[in-house]
């Protein structure tokens, strides 16, 4: 799948109230060549509803204006100096569950494919992506899409890869290697302990996490499966096999 495929309505017809703060979308621009960052800048500032509210060069700054910032889009340079692009992507998702992470790669590499959807990003692109389709997946991922899922799918070794080791992780927690399908082992812990029965507080308690953790966690995962509420959260997410079916 190539960019061209991220088909989309014409972004200048419906959409996000312009005059509306709440609605923009605010975009971190995160890669180590300043020309490249002037170049996405100059392209996205031209749409009314964009705003760029920060830069970063490197893997530390990306982090700290992210949690700064809270930003709704990240674009972030997977080939990005170490600790290097994947690793920053999964820190930020961990800090930032709501931001989506456009990856941008120099090529099609399905193993730098395969961790970024481990780590989270929302889609996967090119660096010479057309300006058009940057935009139009940059207001897709807003709308809560997974864009990523569109080229795994596409590429059978990588789902074959994904599925597997998504079913085999077999201990969740902060400390689990991140894998997206498309959520994280906490938010499929989340979901099993709501699966029981157990409100935010009781969720808070039982993973020693704080309770606007848990709402957080729940406002991420209900964006990412575009559901309304926590049943239909919990109803899919038993359908794909994703957490156990509580016992009586």
């Amino acid at each position: 799948m190539n960019e061209a495929d991220y088909s989309g309505p014409d972004r200048r017809r419906g959409g996000p109230d312009r005059r509306n703060p709440e609605q923009r979308t605010k975009i971190l621009l995160v890669d180590d060549h300043a020309l490249f960052r002037m170049g996405m800048r100059q392209i996205l500032e031209r749409e009314p509803d964009f705003d760029i509210v920060a830069e970063a060069e490197d893997a530390r700054e990306a982090f700290t204006m992210a949690v700064e910032q809270t930003p709704d889009i990240v674009l972030l340079d997977l080939s990005l100096p170490a600790p290097g692009g994947i690793e920053t992507t999964q820190r930020i998702k961990r800090e930032v569950p709501s931001a989506g992470i456009i990856a941008l790669a120099v090529a099609e590499d399905e193993d730098q494919l395969f961790e970024a959807i481990k780590a989270g990003a929302a889609a996967f692109i090119l660096k010479d992506i057309n300006p058009d389709d940057l935009v139009t997946i940059i207001r897709r991922v807003r709308a809560g899409e997974y864009l990523i899922n569109d080229k795994v799918f596409s590429r059978p070794s990588v789902a074959s890869r994904v599925l597997k080791e998504f079913r085999e992780l077999a201990v969740y927690g902060q400390e689990a290697v991140p894998i997206f399908a498309p959520l994280s082992p906490r938010e499929v812990e989340i979901l099993d302990n709501i699966a029981k029965g157990m409100t935010n507080k009781q969720v808070a308690y039982a993973l020693t996490i704080s309770e606007q953790t848990v709402k957080n966690h729940m406002s991420s995962i209900l964006r990412k499966l575009s559901v309304n509420d926590r049943t239909q959260a919990v109803v899919y997410a038993m359908k794909q096999g994703w957490i156990r079916i509580p016992e009586d």
